[in-house]
């Protein structure tokens, strides 16, 4: 049986860097990143990873990220707050590609 679990809302994110990108840069633009998460108060939390080619299906996208917010209402706060909208502005240059998923929490139990 599904329920939704308490409200929560998540929104992953897939990133392909430009070729031209420095590693460094990158780095950087992950700390800025990471650092939402003590300015937005409806972020609750923030993780990411690179991928690790266990399987040939990446599609070329080399890094995932996956934040939690309160509520789709916080999800929406996020978007445009100012210090969202200027991380996006930084970023936005270096992306050659991007995938986004946004969705509600369902938590399944065991029908017995």
């Amino acid at each position: 049986m599904e329920a939704e679990a308490k409200g929560l809302f998540r929104r992953v994110l897939l990133f392909k860097f430009k070729a031209e990108t420095a590693p460094d840069r990158i780095d950087q633009l992950i700390k800025r990143y990471s650092n939402l998460v003590n300015l937005v108060e409806s972020l609750t939390s923030w993780h990411m990873g690179k991928d690790v080619h266990i399987q040939n299906l990446h599609e070329s996208f080399t890094h995932v990220f996956e934040l939690t917010f309160d509520s789709p209402e916080g999800a929406a706060e996020y978007m445009v707050h100012p210090a969202h909208v200027e991380f996006q502005e930084l970023l936005r240059p270096h992306l050659e590609k991007i995938v986004v998923i946004n969705y509600k929490l369902t938590a399944f139990r065991d029908q017995k």
